[in-house]
């Protein structure tokens, strides 16, 4: 087992936060909205936790859908399952392992919030498939990354309201934003093998969209700022992120499999600069 451990780590995508990063700010943005800026420390605790255990297990599932694509693909092919250093059994205990802990931080959340996490569980399951089936997969991503800012409003007992309505859709769009530039970098790959994307969807006006979705992101986010009645620190983060929108459009400029791949990584900087202006927004 000992001997295994690196490479269920690696299933889980341990090695690589990035992908929890992405499902953490978010949630925290929706902590501090609902919250007024002042959270319970045990909520925060409990659903940072509860993103790492869900991120994790949807990784074992899409490596477990993907076991036979993965090694077609040159980026995915030295994941543990498609390079054979798991096998699918492993993984399936793996994922049952973190289902048991995913069930004990729901039950430390307000029974209300339990009902909400069965359609949280279908979308996760459902998404790995979705890139056979629908032209573009990342809004089945899109609502799976969204879903722990209903989950934290009831969790507060939170009416959603415009602000909530708001904050789910720049999420939404954020996550077109940052899955489409990850979806670039194997475009060449999904083609041969014939799995769909946004990337493949949006062909020469994929930077076009992606900037446009990039500036609805931000146009809302200076709208809630207002509605919030935020201090104007949050306006210097809105800046910062708005300008971290325009560098990754400069690294996919040529779309290069490498530097779409950087600019995909760089919005881990740029969740985290909105979560710390909300921060002292407050």
């Amino acid at each position: 087992l000992l001997r295994s451990l690196p490479y269920y780590l690696a299933l889980m995508r341990f090695d690589r936060p990035i992908g929890w990063l992405l499902l953490l700010w978010p949630t925290l943005w929706a902590l501090w909205i609902a919250a007024d800026g002042s959270p319970d420390s045990g909520l925060v605790w409990i659903f940072s936790l509860g993103v790492i255990v869900m991120r994790s297990a949807g990784c074992v599932i899409n490596d477990y859908v993907d076991r036979d694509i993965d090694p077609l693909v040159e980026r995915t092919r030295i994941r543990p399952l498609a390079a054979g250093l798991i096998t699918p059994r492993q993984a399936l205990g793996l994922l049952l392992l973190l289902a048991v802990l995913a069930l004990a931080l729901l039950l430390m959340l307000p029974d209300r919030v339990w009902p909400w996490s069965i359609p949280a569980i279908i979308i996760t399951v459902a998404y790995p498939f979705m890139k056979r089936f629908i032209q573009a997969p990342q809004l089945v991503l899109g609502l799976a990354f969204s879903f722990g800012l209903p989950m934290v409003y009831v969790a507060l007992d939170h009416a959603f309201d415009l602000v909530f309505w708001l904050l789910f859709l720049a999420n939404f769009c954020w996550v077109l934003v940052f899955d489409t530039v990850y979806a670039m970098s194997d475009r060449e790959d999904d083609l041969k093998i014939g799995v769909k994307s946004t990337a493949i969807l949006f062909g020469a006006n994929d930077k076009l969209i992606i900037g446009s979705l990039q500036t609805v992101v931000v146009l809302i986010f200076a709208w809630l700022s207002v509605l919030l009645e935020l201090s104007k620190t949050f306006y210097l983060a809105l800046l910062i992120a708005a300008a971290l929108f325009v560098y990754q459009q400069w690294l996919i400029r040529d779309r290069e499999r490498f530097a779409c791949f950087q600019a995909f990584l760089n919005n881990g900087w740029l969740g985290a600069i909105l979560w710390f202006g909300l921060v002292l927004g407050y």
